[in-house]
């Protein structure tokens, strides 16, 4: 009888201590997605982009980390067809852009972890696009085994300043605005 009270403490501290631990929840790259909008003064386009890898850490039912890693070849535009469609994605994965060739992903690296209560944690994080590393900030909602985040990025700050009209005069309808925003949606 000593014997199964022994056993059965050392069950309940090895659960106790097994619920405190990190829990690095892998996410489903075939569900997730990030939707992108660039915009110009004439207009905007929209597109996705496919995750490579990614995972989110949880202790303790609280966000503590994660990382992201995204397939910049995967880019596509959604808001177009035909050569249209073609000519845009082909010219994003250009050096003019994203230089897709030599900078094949980029990745978000969770740096500081903020709760702001009902699931929402603010976050600063490193983001490095074409091998530039910049902070960001944003907050992320976590729901069950989703998560969801809208980002803001100022493209020139990773080197992407073609007609951006804070580097080239008189570009007038020719200007693309310097922000680009991220819609994204986890899912583990």
């Amino acid at each position: 009888m000593k014997k199964l009270k022994t056993i059965g403490i050392i069950l309940t501290v090895l659960l106790i201590i097994g619920s405190t631990q990190a829990q690095t929840n892998k996410i489903d790259t075939s569900k997730s997605k990030i939707t992108w909008t660039g915009k110009k003064i004439t207009g905007e386009h929209q597109g996705t982009i496919n995750f490579k890898e990614g995972h989110l850490v949880m202790k303790n039912n609280m966000l503590t980390g994660g990382k992201f890693v995204v397939d910049m070849t995967s880019m596509v535009n959604t808001d177009q067809t035909g050569k249209s469609k073609l000519n845009l994605e082909g010219h994003l994965k250009s050096d003019d852009f994203f230089g897709t060739q030599n900078f094949p992903t980029s990745t978000l690296t969770f740096k500081n972890i903020e709760g702001k209560g009902n699931g929402i944690y603010g976050i600063t994080a490193d983001l490095t696009i074409k091998g530039i590393t910049k902070p960001v900030k944003f907050d992320l909602m976590v729901k069950d085994d989703s998560a969801t985040a809208k980002l803001t990025i100022d493209r020139t700050k990773y080197d992407i300043k073609y007609r951006s009209g804070s580097y080239f005069e008189d570009l007038g309808d020719k200007t693309i605005y310097n922000d680009f925003e991220l819609d994204i949606s986890l899912k583990m």
